[in-house]
């Protein structure tokens, strides 16, 4: 009998190349320009299409205002990108099952509303409210999840009452004022307000992070070799680091134009790393992975469905904990309108954007990095030409359209291939 763990075998035949995060079958002995190439052809279109959307937008804004790559608006969107990024982070993992979570708007305004009165009200340590609040986050993934896996409502009912239940709860909890301020020096506050200002903080963590990729590839072909089993090219990897370091060294280059590497972003990269390990280097990722290729195949293998399922909702709602936390502390106060507005939509539009497949099996955590800058580069740009927010909106939601559309036709073309 296979392990719980293992993949089921139409899956390992059907599943979309690329899906988990490894390379494509029957490449080791193509050039990167041909391995490309083919791809293009199947329907891998990967992080290609988000990567030149973002090209564009930044483009547009910056022939229209020069400030728009100034290195104080791009150290400032770098900052602006880590809370709703945290949120669509958590939004990712659901996603991949082929389902939604509705809730994690006011999820994120319920953690703020929670540490605001627990700290400030109820003179608890900063770090003990902290805790506490995410892991509020936590446990309304578990409940919810619990409804879905074990209690059969879809996700959508059950996240919907979700939004409703934790926004009005939130309410409450912040009483007649509405508003409750956090310390400005305290330790949420310097989540977003504290700077490495020396350069080598910045430069370091390009190099470091380009030469962890460029090993973490490497390790990977000598297993896969010693598997018998094909893997990326020298070539292509090389390409990758090479492009990989000049953004990275690039990214630095600008950040210590102006106040250095800001702590908000280091912790949403580490999030990034440490998630995408998770779901592309583990057991548990496998699992996931193979739920949102076929449900039903993956429950005949043995594994927990209901487990997976449940846990997938409890990292949402522990992301959208963390990630509202980051946005009280880029406003330094919990207010009636945290987590609403197009709070909601935009986490869910930057997971869609950034390459996350709705339809479930495909995507990844730098998805939500991707889909993120798309988004508010596009309100910062905005922002600076003094357009109506409705202009925003319009453009978002065709950029959103247009994101589901390649993901449509990638899937027509894969399952042409016999890659679905």
């Amino acid at each position: 009998m296979s392990r719980p763990w293992t993949l089921p075998l139409p899956l390992r035949r059907n599943r979309p190349a690329g899906a988990d995060g490894r390379p494509p079958r029957g490449h080791g002995g193509q050039n990167p320009w041909q391995v490309l190439k083919r791809r293009f052809h199947s329907g891998e279109l990967g992080s290609v299409p988000v990567v030149l959307g973002l090209l564009v937008v930044w483009i547009i804004f910056e022939s229209l205002n020069s400030n728009f790559l100034s290195p104080r608006n791009l150290s400032s969107l770098s900052v602006d990108i880590v809370g709703i990024g945290m949120i669509s982070t958590g939004v990712v993992f659901v996603l991949l099952l082929g389902e939604i979570d509705l809730s994690v708007g006011s999820v994120s305004g319920l953690a703020a509303a929670a540490f605001a009165v627990l700290n400030i009200n109820q003179g608890m340590p900063e770090g003990f409210a902290l805790l506490l609040a995410v892991l509020g986050g936590t446990l309304i993934g578990a409940v919810q999840g619990f409804f879905f896996a074990k209690v059969g409502v879809p996700a959508f009912v059950v996240t919907l009452a979700g939004l409703l239940g934790w926004y009005g709860l939130m309410l409450y909890i912040l009483g007649a004022s509405g508003t409750i301020n956090i310390d400005d020096k305290g330790l949420v506050a310097q989540l977003t307000g504290f700077y490495f200002t020396h350069v080598a903080a910045a430069y370091g963590l390009a190099v470091l992070g380009t030469a962890g990729y460029f090993l973490a590839s490497y390790l990977d072909v000598r297993r896969r070799r010693a598997a018998g089993v094909p893997a990326r090219p020298m070539g292509e990897i090389a390409l990758r680091t090479g492009v990989l370091a000049a953004v990275s060294l690039a990214a630095a280059a600008v950040l210590n134009q102006f106040q250095g590497l800001p702590l908000a972003l280091l912790i949403f990269l580490v999030f990034l790393v440490g998630l995408d390990h998770v779901l592309r280097r583990t057991r548990y990722g496998r699992m996931i992975f193979a739920l949102g290729g076929s449900v039903e195949a993956a429950r005949r293998t043995g594994l927990n469905v209901a487990l997976v399922q449940i846990s997938v909702f409890m990292i949402s709602g522990t992301m959208a904990a963390i990630g509202g936390l980051f946005l009280a502390s880029r406003v330094t106060s919990a207010t009636q309108t945290s987590g609403s507005g197009n709070l909601l939509m935009d986490a869910i539009a930057a997971a869609v954007i950034g390459g996350t497949s709705m339809f479930g099996g495909r995507g990844r955590t730098w998805s939500a990095l991707l889909g993120v800058l798309v988004i508010q580069s596009i309100a910062s740009g905005v922002a600076l030409m003094g357009i109506q927010t409705a202009v925003q909106f319009m453009i978002t939601g065709g950029v959103l359209l247009l994101a589901v559309v390649i993901d449509s036709l990638s899937r027509r073309a894969q399952r042409s291939h016999g890659r679905v």
